[in-house]
Formats: C-alpha cells, structure tokens, sequence
C-alpha cells in the first residue's frame, strides 16, 4: 500500500499558531518536504523546526522567486517525483506549507500532481489574512457583509474597479507593486481606510497607516481595507 501525503497548514509564522494536528503529525513524521528559497532558508521549516524529528528525512524544494512560471512549475514537477517515490515506497510524507495549505499555499501545485495517485489528507492552518485583521485590531466581515481578496500584481484598472465596488478589501503579494496599489485608494478615496501590515505575528511584526508603509514592501505584508471604518490613527 501506499503512504499518505499530508498537506500541513503552519499558519503564518508563530509555532504557538500550528494546529494541535499539524504538531502531531510533524512530530511522527518519517519524510518531510518543504519549500525553501533556491540556495536559500525555508521559512516553513523555521515555523516547525522544533517539531521535525532529527532522523526524518527532508526533502527540500527550490523554488524560483521570478515572474515566470516555468522555473517553479519545474521545482513541482522535480519535487513530486521525489515525495512519489517515497509515497510508492509505503512511507507517509509531510509537507510543510506556511498559512493555509488551499489559500496562496504552495502545496496546492503538489496536491494537483499527486492527489490522482495517492492518498492525500490536508490540515488547515491559520491565514496570514486572519493574523493580520487580529494585529489590526479590525474585524474582516459582520452579518452580510462581503470580502474581497485581491493580489497586489492585478493591473491598475482592474485594482480600482474591484476596489470601489468592495466592502472590505485584503490585498495580498505587495511588495514592488506598493506604489501602485497607494495610487489606486488615493483615486477611490481609502486610502486612510487602509492599514498596512507585516510580518504578523512574528517578533518583527508591524502595523502602519499606509503612508508610512516602506516602498517596496517586503514580501511578507498585506493591506486591509475597511470601507466606513474610521481612520486608523
């Protein structure tokens, strides 16, 4: 029989924030997968370094951080082939994913290659979404209220067309794109509705109205936009 692959949501940086489940799971883990820079650290692996085994086995996964799709495309192909052999093989692999598994998760491209083949169980984890609106001190949504998800790489028009129909607005991948994301609450009036935040959770975590938010931001912010909330600050 084949093993099982696990998709483990760490949640979006704090230890204390993984799941009771995801703990367990890491902890017996005999194979353990994660995304890592090329070269480079995993910050999934940091979040749950303390909970990884030192005899499991580690099966890192460079991923490209380009525009381009091609170069992670091939990280995923390279990388389940590697977990397939182990999941052939009668062992179980953990695959470590920072927030959510299903939500920007990068297992989401392995679950896609190897869920026809394999067994697959994922575990939810805490959303940087969440953990932001919780550093904000700002609730997302009450009663019948909507919320909108927007990537910050969206053009412009298309940005401010979603922006001024929303009620309550998470923009997410800020970074380079800052500047143009500003520019569009300048044009459809939230711009002081806006709060940028940053590495929640984590010791170097920050909260900031958005004209003091760093151009370009590092890739580990997001912007909360609460239409007919007061100012922040």
């Amino acid at each position: 029989m084949s093993g099982t692959l696990y998709g483990i949501g760490l949640g979006p940086g704090d230890p204390e924030l993984m799941t009771l489940k995801a703990d367990r799971l890491i902890r017996g883990a005999r194979v353990v997968a994660y995304p890592a820079l090329v070269a480079g650290e995993s910050f999934a692996r940091g979040i749950a370094a303390s909970a990884i085994p030192e005899d499991a086995r580690e099966i890192r996964i460079e991923v490209p951080m380009t525009p381009e799709r091609a170069p992670a495309q091939a990280a995923y192909d390279r990388a389940s082939t590697e977990i397939a052999e182990a999941l052939s093989a009668g062992e179980d692999v953990v695959c470590l994913c920072e927030g959510d598994p299903f939500f920007y998760g990068s297992f989401m491209y392995l679950h896609a290659r190897l869920a026809d083949r394999f067994p697959v169980e994922v575990v939810p984890g805490v959303t940087s979404m969440t953990a932001c609106a919780a550093l904000a001190a700002r609730p997302l949504v009450a009663r019948n209220e909507r919320l909108t998800v927007l990537p910050g790489p969206l053009p412009e028009a298309e940005l401010t067309a979603r922006l001024a129909e929303c009620e309550t607005a998470v923009i997410m991948k800020v970074g380079r794109h800052l500047a143009k994301i500003r520019q569009v609450l300048e044009t459809v009036g939230l711009a002081r509705n806006a709060v940028y935040l940053e590495r929640a959770t984590l010791p170097a975590e920050k909260a900031l109205p958005l004209a003091e938010a760093p151009d370009p931001a590092p890739y580990f912010s997001m912007i909360l936009v609460t239409k007919g909330a007061d100012p922040w600050l």
